[in-house]
């Protein structure tokens, strides 16, 4: 193996772990191509969801948010990362490049965030509050960026709750939305999407006032929680911009969080229907300090493991990898 730049099996292993990073419906809208010491990442338009994200911002998001993965993974391989964003500019579906160093000096932290992205799900059911203790030790595990954390109050989630219901309102009618949602959650296919056993009931759903409204699911919920109502702690990752960049910043804050939190023992769901429409959108801003973009947002919480969802599928990563033949 080359004391330089890793090899493919090396870059492999890193990708894989890199694609379990949570996307809008589990649409996994990115590929990788590896040549020469270098990994691109690159949007996979395709995997575009037109009626849910128009825009391609939650596939940018997304991106960010496996780009973040990646790296955990790397630094736990003891490869170093040097990532330059948006190398083509702005317009372009080529997001990142990434070159390594080999002078990685992982600390049993980065070990927890590679077990955090094995064992991470998005658990949609209520979920109990966690300590604020804890909270607080997440929010500060996150680094400095062009993404922004907010933890949102009580009084916050009324806001966000109503516009859940009115985002709900505006969509139901919505032709094109309905049967991309019912499309991607709920279908047969064994690498995308989100199957039935991944979905909350109906009771289930009546029990989260915030979060998007999918089909309902396969599974019983068990009994003791029939009167539980959510009480989980919400996050509101937000950027100063709405632009290619901040979008994968957010997809960074995001993927931080969400490996933050598993690590300490939380169950997470990751939520952008808020952040679709003008409107609802428009509400969620008012609630971060000093102004700015609402990009996503992370439910996080205590669950008990009988009955926790099974996890969604992936594709193959040679499916989504791309490796340049050596050059001799």
């Amino acid at each position: 193996m080359s004391t330089r730049i890793p090899d493919s099996d090396v870059v492999r292993m890193a990708v894989d772990l890199a694609c379990r990073a949570p996307s809008v419906h589990n649409s996994q809208p990115w590929h990788w191509r590896y040549e020469t010491g270098s990994l691109d990442l690159h949007g996979d338009s395709s995997r575009m969801l037109g009626a849910v994200d128009p825009s391609g911002r939650q596939l940018v998001l997304s991106c960010g948010a496996a780009l973040h993965h990646l790296q955990i993974a790397f630094t736990a391989l003891k490869w170093s990362t040097e990532v330059r964003r948006l190398p083509d500019g702005a317009h372009s579906d080529h997001l990142a490049t990434v070159r390594f160093g080999h002078d990685a000096r992982p600390a049993s932290h980065d070990f927890d965030l590679v077990a955090a992205i094995r064992r991470r799900y998005s658990d949609r059911r209520p979920l109990a509050a966690p300590d604020t203790a804890t909270t607080r030790s997440i929010v500060s595990c996150v680094g400095p960026g062009d993404a922004q954390v907010t933890v949102l109050s009580p009084a916050a989630r009324e806001v966000l709750a109503d516009a859940t219901a009115r985002s709900a309102a505006l969509r139901r009618y919505d032709t094109a939305y309905q049967e991309e949602l019912h499309w991607w959650a709920g279908h047969t296919t064994r690498t995308t999407g989100i199957p039935p056993e991944a979905l909350v009931t109906t009771e289930q759903h009546h029990r989260v006032d915030v979060g998007r409204r999918f089909p309902a699911g396969g599974r019983t919920a068990p009994e003791e929680a029939a009167t539980e109502v959510d009480a989980s702690t919400i996050l509101l990752v937000s950027t100063s911009s709405d632009e290619r960049h901040a979008w994968l910043a957010a997809g960074r804050m995001l993927s931080e969080l969400l490996l933050e939190a598993t690590a300490h023992g939380l169950a997470t769901c990751p939520l952008t229907h808020v952040t679709e429409l003008p409107g609802s959108r428009e509400i969620i801003a008012g609630l971060i300090p000093g102004g700015g973009c609402p990009q996503a947002l992370v439910r996080i919480g205590t669950a008990a493991p009988e009955g926790r969802p099974a996890p969604t599928p992936r594709l193959p990563t040679e499916s989504v990898l791309s490796v340049a033949p050596s050059r001799r």
